[in-house]
């Protein structure tokens, strides 16, 4: 266990919660290494921008097949960062991820299962735990992104609210995760993330898909042109790097792969109707 200064937010399980937790069988510190087509996205590095579409092109993630880049990295010409990210899951269906959202935010033993080297801390702003639904909330969390330690707001909005079919989604069998993200403590909104998971043969795959930085920046509540205005501004005093770029692949990645060899055992023990 690694642990820092402030008892209450520390990487690991400490030696009393793996005796006596419930979640401490889950807890797995050893993570597979990366999927060879993530280490070639990392080698590959910067993509064509034009190969990997900006937020207004939400709604094709829906349409058949894949886009023309699944998993890689790029910066437009506003400085606006994307990474997208392919996720294989044997064994795992949508509700699960749908369910997982929910359940996580309300513990930092549970937020740490997902990324045992990085997730640190987890509540839900609201104050509230254990309820069966993450959209309209913000959860809180401290995270690793790299050797860069974050505190973040996850705030889920609808995925109707970025252009999405949710009628279909159902009928589809598919779940789309979508939230604004944003730095703790300031009024700004830095980001937009979608997790789509579809059923395929044998079990699931996630297309995540992070737009970061650039336009994407707005006062948090400021969607007109005053607001536009002022995340220019701010994306001039915190632009994103390439490497950023690379160091978030690589932690979606990971974070994807390692909880999506736990979460169906997960979900068989802790889901609908289950003890906590």
């Amino acid at each position: 266990m690694t642990t820092s200064n402030n008892d209450r937010i520390y990487l690991g399980y400490s030696d009393s919660e793996l005796a006596s937790s419930l979640y401490a069988r889950f807890f797995k510190p050893d993570m597979a290494p990366l999927p060879a087509h993530v280490r070639e996205a990392i080698a590959v590095g910067l993509q064509t921008v034009d190969l990997m579409p900006p937020i207004e092109s939400a709604p094709d993630l829906q349409g058949a097949g894949y886009w023309p880049v699944e998993t890689g990295v790029t910066i437009s010409p506003d400085h606006a960062v994307r990474v997208f990210v392919l996720t294989h899951m044997p064994g795992v269906t949508p509700v699960m991820w749908d369910w997982w959202f929910a359940w996580h935010g309300s513990e930092a033993q549970r937020y740490k299962l997902w990324h045992p080297r990085a997730h640190m801390h987890a509540a839900w702003a609201d104050g509230r735990a254990d309820l069966n639904e993450y959209i309209g909330r913000t959860s809180r969390v401290v995270e690793y992104v790299g050797n860069q330690r974050l505190n973040l707001g996850i705030r889920f909005v609808h995925p109707a609210s970025l252009g999405l079919d949710e009628a279909r989604l159902t009928r589809d069998g598919e779940v789309a995760i979508c939230a604004r993200g944003s730095m703790a403590g300031t009024p700004m909104e830095t980001g937009w993330l979608i997790h789509h998971v579809r059923p395929v043969s044998g079990g699931s795959e996630m297309r995540s898909r992070f737009w970061l930085a650039g336009s994407n920046i707005r006062p948090r509540g400021m969607p007109g042109p005053v607001g536009a205005l002022l995340g220019r501004v701010a994306a001039k005093l915190a632009p994103l790097t390439s490497n950023m770029a690379v160091e978030l692949l690589v932690h979606c990645a990971q974070e994807m792969n390692h909880l999506a060899g736990i979460l169906p055992e997960l979900y068989a023990t802790f889901g609908p109707g289950k003890k906590r």
